[in-house]
């Protein structure tokens, strides 16, 4: 495989005067489990309602939802002791994550129509997709130690060509690339020595993104086509909130779970429909939701 070494640079203000007085959308939550599980993690969705995301506390068990069958389809890459679904596209249908074998190494994986790939940056001993396109690139990251304690290292995969984008972020410890989507904007978070703030990278531009009180920690989670990054935040109360950033009209808005989430919320992935997917709760136990706008 081929490796090509980025360095984004900073071409845009940070992000701190973000507007939150706008017109907030209203969302319809539906709690989704796994059935007769207590911990369910909903953690990406397409623009045909499928979910990808994982249910069970102590064993990961991945699989894949459709909202038009209404049915869970189970997916663990084969003979491992745990997966999680993460990713997963439009079209050709794939999807990507991670896998922890049965001697505990952590993987990278995508899954096209059941044919399942190992994804790892040479020589490293800890990698997981988070992400996943209609064109053939995933966004993951890898990490220096193999127990997944960091630092951490962001980039996009190529599956086609083999290639690996490495990102160096500016004055970054420690960061992760969590989503990308079909114009190749990727979104993600770092940790610096002022806390953990989302990044975005759009035409080769590199923006920090903070909720807009600046004082907890932030994770930009998933984008779409449509100019929309999900995520999520603390509050000066270390209570967690989920949030959706629109980059044209630089705009936040804070996303809570009513049913199950208030305060412990966390918005994972987002179609071209605004369709919201993620979870919420205390673990061990976790309660995914879909928020349809």
């Amino acid at each position: 495989m081929k490796l090509k070494n980025y360095a984004l640079f900073l071409s845009v203000a940070v992000l701190l005067c973000m507007s939150s007085a706008f017109a907030q959308t209203v969302y319809s939550f539906q709690t989704l489990d796994y059935t007769g599980d207590t911990f369910t993690q909903l953690l990406g969705i397409n623009n045909s309602g499928d979910i990808a995301g994982y249910h069970g506390f102590a064993v990961n068990q991945g699989f894949t939802y459709s909202t038009k069958t209404k049915k869970f389809t189970n997916e663990n890459f084969p003979g491992s002791a745990m997966t999680q679904v993460i990713g997963i596209n439009n079209e050709p249908f794939k999807t990507s994550g991670f896998y922890v074998t049965k001697s505990n190494k952590t993987e990278g994986f995508t899954d096209y129509l059941g044919t399942f790939t190992t994804v790892n940056f040479p020589k490293t001993p800890f990698n997981q997709l988070l992400s996943q396109n209609d064109y053939g690139q995933a966004a993951g990251y890898y990490s220096t130690k193999a127990d997944g304690s960091g630092p951490d290292h962001a980039y996009v995969y190529d599956e086609f060509g083999g290639v690996f984008e490495l990102f160096t972020i500016p004055n970054s410890t420690s960061a992760q690339a969590t989503g990308i989507n079909n114009s190749g904007d990727v979104c993600g978070f770092t940790i610096d020595s002022a806390g953990t703030h989302g990044w975005l990278k759009i035409l080769g531009h590199f923006t920090i993104l903070d909720d807009p009180d600046g004082v907890g920690a932030t994770q930009a989670l998933g984008l779409n086509n449509k100019g929309q990054v999900v995520g999520t935040y603390t509050d000066s109360s270390n209570n967690s909130h989920g949030f959706v950033y629109t980059i044209n009209s630089n705009t936040w808005q804070t996303i809570d779970d009513p049913n199950n989430g208030v305060g412990t919320t966390v918005v994972n992935g987002i179609n071209d429909n605004g369709v919201l997917v993620g979870f919420s709760g205390a673990a061990p136990i976790n309660n995914g939701f879909i928020a349809t706008p």
